[in-house]
């Protein structure tokens, strides 16, 4: 017995040994690559690196690049997560680098937003940098190929991990029609999907945020819980539904979401997407573009708003937080305030892949403030529950 424990540990030591080397070279190389990528216009760099990351995994060189990343399992929503750090919508507009960006140690990996028809965006540049507020700015406005083609493109994956699809309505799709194009959406995916997120927050398609308030919310979750009941039973299959939703909400708006998300009975929230808010990045560089701002800077409002929700449903829908998750701290400020999953997008840019592994490891961390967790006990509604193997 003695022996079988004494061989665990060191099996454990050597994984772990093995994970900072690997940890420690993937931090080199994006220290080397990131001032290269930064000197290339944003959405050009965009397509570089996915272009860069889908050619490595051709060449089967990801994993001894990357390493392995260890596993913090958690259950959400019914669904295994192998950890709580997923990608965030946006980067994968398309699903052509799931595979790719999976192999960065990602526990789900959410792509689009996906609309019915093709649609370019908004005219570039519509993308903007702001280094010294670790932030971003986007007017992207869904910009993808469409429905089809990124079925197409999942279809073509090997990855069997959990899988976001992030649904939104087409521009040109008067907002009294928005809900045909959500049931497009959810009805096209819904074979695909391990989720399905129902993106009304982004502040880049004129008027989508009204679909957050009173009727109009409440008309589209009641139209999407109906067909999520009659596609379940089509496929035999159940795909939650998650609800993205804006940070700009003040706590009133917030209460009347919670409570709606509740009465319909929806699978999950996410909170946030981008902010209107210019606060922390005031006479930066390209502040004063339209668009969405992520990053360092939507950090604290973005966790209050989990915080907030939290408090309303009270652990009854869980919370997959995004916005501002720049370090394994800002990870654990979110789960303790209340979420069960994180999920990072702009931190990945300005950190790189290592940003996984950090957040991972703190999670998996012996320190005594992480040991009820590890316990399974639950120092606030929504922390997530680490399950050591």
């Amino acid at each position: 017995m003695q022996d079988r424990s004494n061989s665990r540990t060191t099996q454990k030591s050597d994984f772990s040994k093995k994970s900072d080397f690997f940890n420690h070279y993937s931090v080199m190389i994006y220290s080397l690559m990131r001032p290269l990528l930064f000197r290339l216009l944003p959405e050009t760099a965009h397509r570089f690196t996915l272009q860069t990351l889908n050619a490595l995994n051709r060449l089967k060189l990801t994993k001894l690049i990357f390493g392995k990343i260890p596993h913090a399992p958690c259950t959400v929503m019914g669904l295994n997560f192998p950890n709580p750090v997923g990608l965030a919508a946006g980067m994968d507009k398309n699903a052509e680098s799931i595979d790719s960006l999976a192999a960065l140690g990602f526990g789900f990996i959410e792509v689009g937003t996906v609309t019915p028809r093709p649609q370019p965006g908004n005219p570039p540049p519509r993308l903007f940098r702001l280094p010294t507020a670790l932030a971003l700015i986007n007017r992207m406005g869904f910009n993808n190929q469409g429905v089809e083609r990124l079925l197409e493109n999942i279809q073509k994956a090997r990855f069997g991990g959990i899988l976001g699809i992030n649904i939104g309505k087409n521009f040109d799709t008067p907002l009294e029609n928005a809900v045909d194009d959500y049931l497009v959406g959810l009805h096209k995916v819904y074979a695909f999907a391990d989720y399905v997120a129902v993106n009304i927050s982004s502040p880049n398609t004129p008027g989508l945020r009204q679909l957050q308030q009173g009727d109009e919310l409440d008309r589209l979750l009641n139209t999407l819980k109906q067909a999520q009941r009659q596609l379940a039973n089509q496929h035999d299959k159940y795909v939650p539904l998650a609800v993205k939703i804006a940070p700009d909400l003040n706590e009133e708006e917030l209460a009347v979401i919670a409570n709606q998300l509740l009465a319909y009975e929806i699978d999950g929230v996410i909170a946030t997407n981008t902010t209107l808010s210019r606060a922390g990045v005031e006479n930066l560089p390209y502040a004063n573009e339209t668009g969405g701002l992520s990053g360092a800077p939507l950090s604290a409002r973005s966790t209050k708003v989990v915080q907030q929700l939290s408090a309303t449903l009270q652990g009854k829908i869980p919370i997959i937080a995004a916005g501002g998750v720049m370090s394994a701290a800002d990870a654990e400020e979110k789960l303790q305030a209340g979420a069960r999953l994180v999920q990072i997008y702009t931190g990945l840019i300005y950190r790189g892949p290592a940003l996984v592994k950090e957040i991972i490891d703190i999670l998996n961390s012996p320190s005594p403030e992480f040991s009820d967790r590890k316990r399974g006990n639950r120092p606030s509604p929504g922390v997530v529950k680490i399950i050591n193997n």
